[in-house]
């Protein structure tokens, strides 16, 4: 081959390999992050203090009837309006 198409084929490698190295970075990040989650999730359930059982029903529940935006408690911007000393 040509001088040129070596170093094209070349470059095709090493292009190749830090894409592979790339790819495994990603994979690597990727199970990083899922597992930061599943701490924050088990330290999240953990903190509601039920009982396994008692975690079932609650789960259970909230997936028969979900807040509709899935959201529980008041919307965010949302105050409970008190009554002014006007009102009196």
């Amino acid at each position: 081959m040509s001088s040129k198409i070596d170093k094209v084929c070349a470059e095709i490698e090493k292009v190749k390999a830090k894409i592979s190295e790339q790819q495994a970075r990603l994979r690597e990040l990727e199970r990083q992050k899922t597992e930061l989650e599943n701490t924050e999730i088990v330290e999240l359930v953990r903190s509601l203090n039920l009982t396994p059982a008692a975690l079932a029903d609650f789960l259970k529940e909230q997936k028969k009837a979900p807040a509709a935006s899935g959201q529980v408690g008041p919307k965010s911007g949302e105050r409970k309006e008190e009554p002014t000393d006007d009102e009196n």
